[in-house]
């Protein structure tokens, strides 16, 4: 797969795309709207994050 985010091209295997870059980006986007949320006064927790635990 290549990508080229930002003129910068980038070669990865499947699996390395998902390691590498999907999933941190992913992550990160989460932590960064959680972030906002709770600074703007929304009462979000651990399990908004995690889901009902069965």
């Amino acid at each position: 797969m290549t990508i080229a985010p930002g003129g910068n091209k980038m070669t990865f295997r499947g699996d390395e795309y998902v390691t590498v870059f999907a999933l941190p980006n992913f992550y990160f986007h989460v932590a960064t709207a959680h972030a906002i949320l709770r600074n703007q006064g929304v009462p979000v927790g651990k399990l908004d994050y995690l889901g009902r635990f069965p």
